[in-house]
């Protein structure tokens, strides 16, 4: 089973290893597209006005700023699953996890990264700011992805079972063309949304500990406040809902 997953807008400065290279990251022979994407990237921020870069980097601190505006291709790396730290990644608790249990994340979840594209959660990124949904110009960088990578994933995933657990955004970078499921939450008859990222990041972490070969094992082993509500087929995607019974 693959798990696709969300970056974060918050991120991790502790970066050791080398700058990004063909080697880096999934899809070696795709790398050409994602320096294309990051010129894109560099040339926004080279001519944009100060509130622009606020907009692009989601932030108001013009000293902020400054320091995101790095040279990404020399910056050193550390691992996605590691460089993100939004609520999440909290609820994971990546380094909570036992060593088999880390590889299992390492080995089979796909990360969605605003500026990089997909990327394994071991391929290693630099420390970079894009918030979800900024534009850079008239370049379309999701429709680029999703334009230059979707055949890829679709071979990559083909005979795989998939668990999709990312916002519902990132169905711009991709959508699976075979049957997967997904996960909404509800608590008092409601959707939840921002408790939402932290349940995403508790059932990858059940993923990982119970190492999940496919979604009914899932089902089998949900935590004691999660309930099956429902569970609806709309076209290729099976969406299941569960119930929170009581707060994280």
């Amino acid at each position: 089973m693959k798990i696709l997953f969300s970056p974060s807008e918050s991120k991790n400065q502790n970066c050791t290893q080398n700058p990004i290279n063909e080697n880096s990251c999934i899809f070696k022979e795709l790398f050409t597209f994602r320096m294309q994407a990051l010129s894109k990237y560099e040339e926004y921020i080279q001519h944009s006005s100060l509130e622009d870069l606020k907009e692009l980097f989601g932030i108001k601190n013009e000293n902020e700023i400054n320091k995101f505006k790095h040279d990404l291709r020399k910056a050193p790396t550390q691992s996605a699953i590691t460089l993100y730290n939004g609520v999440s990644y909290e609820y994971l608790n990546f380094s909570s996890l036992t060593l088999e249990s880390q590889n299992y994340i390492l080995e089979n979840t796909l990360i969605f990264s605003n500026l990089f594209g997909v990327v394994k959660a071991s391929d290693t990124l630099p420390f970079y700011k894009f918030k979800q949904g900024a534009k850079l110009g008239n370049f379309n960088i999701e429709k680029f992805y999703k334009e230059h990578f979707s055949d890829a994933l679709d071979g990559y995933l083909q005979n795989e079972e998939i668990l999709d657990l990312r916002a519902g955004f990132y169905d711009k970078f991709y959508i699976p063309k075979k049957n997967f499921f997904t996960y909404k939450f509800i608590k008092n008859g409601k959707v939840v949304s921002h408790f939402a990222k932290a349940y995403r990041g508790i059932l990858l972490a059940l993923c990982a500990n119970i190492k999940a070969k496919n979604n009914q094992e899932i089902l089998d082993n949900l935590p004691s406040n999660l309930k099956l509500k429902e569970i609806q087929i709309k076209g290729l995607k099976e969406e299941i809902t569960l119930e929170i019974l009581d707060s994280i």
